[in-house]
């Protein structure tokens, strides 16, 4: 039976790709900081769900939970880093900054980082990465959460190209969805919102093809055409 963790599964993407996994023959280890939502999602499979409540932020523990988890199931044969935060923070209000550099950027370095070793020891494994259309371009109204994001997509890459240099079964996966109807929804102006299900459902399937790069709705790609071409005079105004 494959093994497979999810950092970040109490809700959203993270939740709606365990339940995914578990139907496809999965054992799952979940993991998040809400420990009640993590027994619920454990009841609905109590033989099939791990669970470990961890803080990607405190990242020793995170990694000593992530590695009771590879115990208690087994083995290990794909991860998906779907843990991330962001606020709207017009004023600067450093904290928040902080936060979301602690979680998105050392937190998540620091799973990556464990995996992608763990990987390349055993030979092979699949890592991917749930990043974001944001990370393409800089916005003033959240500017750490597309800053961050903007570093998973070159740290993705990183792994990608890293993996072919090992020249062992290992592949790295940058899911870069679009607006999602989750939580991590924030902001005005919103468009081409996906339901969750949807997303799901296309990630998976990305996931399964073990594609390199992944937009979510496939429509986003368009968009992030458009953004990576648009002038700085003209991104600026917007």
């Amino acid at each position: 039976m494959k093994k497979a963790i999810i950092i970040g599964a109490t809700s959203g993407i993270g939740k709606a790709l365990a339940k995914t996994l578990i139907n496809d023959n999965y054992e799952v280890g979940i993991t998040g900081r809400r420990t009640e939502l993590l027994n619920e999602l454990k009841a609905e499979n109590t033989e099939k769900y791990y669970i470990q409540t961890l803080d990607v932020a405190d990242t020793e523990r995170a990694i000593e939970a992530i590695e009771k988890l590879v115990e208690e199931l087994g083995g290990l044969d794909l991860l998906i880093i779907s843990s991330g935060t962001g606020d709207i923070n017009k004023t600067l209000d450093f904290q928040i900054e902080k936060r979301t550099i602690d979680v998105n950027v050392t937190g998540f370095t620091s799973i990556a980082d464990w995996t992608f070793n763990f990987f390349e020891k055993q030979k092979y494994g699949h890592l991917v990465v749930i990043s974001s259309v944001a990370g393409l371009r800089g916005e003033w109204q959240a500017p750490s959460y597309n800053a961050t994001k903007a570093y998973q997509i070159n740290y993705a890459e990183a792994l990608r190209k890293k993996a072919k240099k090992v020249k062992s079964q290992i592949f790295v996966t940058d899911i870069r969805p679009g607006f999602v109807n989750t939580d991590m929804a924030k902001g005005e102006g919103l468009f081409w919102v996906a339901n969750v299900d949807k997303a799901v459902k296309q990630i998976y399937s990305a996931i399964r093809r073990k594609k390199g790069v992944a937009y979510i709705t496939k429509r986003w790609c368009f968009v992030a055409m458009i953004l990576k071409r648009l002038p700085n005079f003209i991104y600026d105004k917007m």
